[in-house]
């Protein structure tokens, strides 16, 4: 019998359980106080998905994160920064919105307004939050013209130089070119150690940004093209090509390495780059590894059509994940859930 319960947890008995006082007086606060305590039900499922990511990369995986929701905005950057500078992250998809909201955390943070009793608020008070700039995502709301036209006004810059010069970039290469240029830690209100974006466009890490159309920014570049300011809609690269860039990706990187799937939330950042393996390997015809690891955080419940509640086993059958894929889901707010488990991979 094992020294250890399935959990990762030891028998209370003789060497394993002088091992694990020994471990627990080298961990950080936080990670002590998770592998104390997070022992049943969520809780040890986050124990068990962080145990499992921590055992991937020390076999010499690579860890691929994915970023729905609004967790820009919630500041993940203050815990997934860290983890991309540790080499803990290989590559990521986010939404359009996550994107950019990085960013304008970091150059409007102080324009920023917390509501608290945001469910209390009236129609007509949400109007008034619209008057003033004030567009809210859940109780944080961010500001229009510090924020969001701050940015527009450098990838304005930046659509119309690549135009001109006949050249054309992914929605996140404009970004690693203004971040190259400083031109957005110049006016920082944030340590710049908490951008996630700065921290990957630091170790130029891949970002493939699926549906960038239905953004703020992708608003507005729409928006360029439909009254002629920007000729060629090519300028900005789509989402074919992100996936035509991401096989290539996993088929170079997947050749030395399993390639692991870190999933917070669902919708389209998920989506899209999960469906890369089975696209290689069915319709391509070319054999490739399948995904050596895969955890969900998500509080959607599985119903019918709900494909962001499926259950990781349901993966399987669309030649995703193989049988003994390690397989994990935390049923909870994200929001809470990823930066405790990225605290317990710091050692936090």
């Amino acid at each position: 019998m094992s020294q250890w319960d399935e959990c990762g947890f030891p028998l209370q008995t003789g060497t394993a359980f002088t091992q694990y006082v020994s471990h627990m007086q080298t961990l950080g606060p936080v990670s002590k106080f998770i592998r104390h305590h997070y022992r049943h039900f969520n809780a040890a499922a986050l124990v068990d998905a962080a145990a499992g990511y921590q055992r991937h990369l020390d076999s010499g995986g690579k860890m691929f994160v994915t970023l729905a929701g609004a967790m820009s905005t919630a500041e993940l950057g203050l815990s997934l920064a860290e983890m991309i500078r540790q080499g803990k992250v290989h590559g990521i998809s986010c939404t359009g919105a996550n994107l950019e909201e990085d960013i304008y955390n970091m150059v409007a943070h102080s324009h920023y307004e917390r509501i608290p009793n945001y469910r209390d608020l009236t129609a007509e008070q949400e109007g008034a939050l619209l008057a003033r700039g004030l567009n809210r995502v859940t109780d944080t709301c961010i500001p229009e013209e510090e924020a969001m036209k701050r940015i527009w006004r450098v990838m304005e810059d930046l659509w119309l130089a690549a135009e001109k010069e006949g050249k054309r970039y992914f929605p996140h290469e404009y970004f690693y070119q203004a971040l190259r240029q400083e031109r957005f830690q110049k006016v920082a209100e944030i340590d710049i150690k908490d951008s996630w974006l700065l921290a990957a466009c630091e170790k130029n890490i891949p970002i493939f940004v699926p549906g960038w159309e239905d953004s703020t920014l992708g608003n507005m570049y729409t928006s360029y093209v439909i009254t002629g300011r920007v000729k060629n809609v090519h300028t900005v690269r789509s989402g074919i090509e992100y996936m035509t860039e991401l096989a290539q990706w996993y088929q170079e990187t997947s050749k030395s390495a399993s390639i692991g799937f870190f999933q917070i939330g669902g919708g389209i950042a998920g989506d899209f780059p999960i469906c890369v393996v089975p696209m290689i390997d069915k319709d391509l015809g070319q054999k490739v590894r399948l995904w050596g690891y895969f955890c969900q955080i998500s509080d959607s419940t599985t119903s019918y059509g709900s494909y962001s509640g499926a259950v990781p086993n349901e993966k399987i059958t669309w030649g995703k994940l193989a049988v003994d894929t390690p397989k994990y889901i935390i049923e909870s707010d994200a929001t809470i859930v990823a930066p405790l488990v990225f605290a317990y991979l710091l050692n936090w």
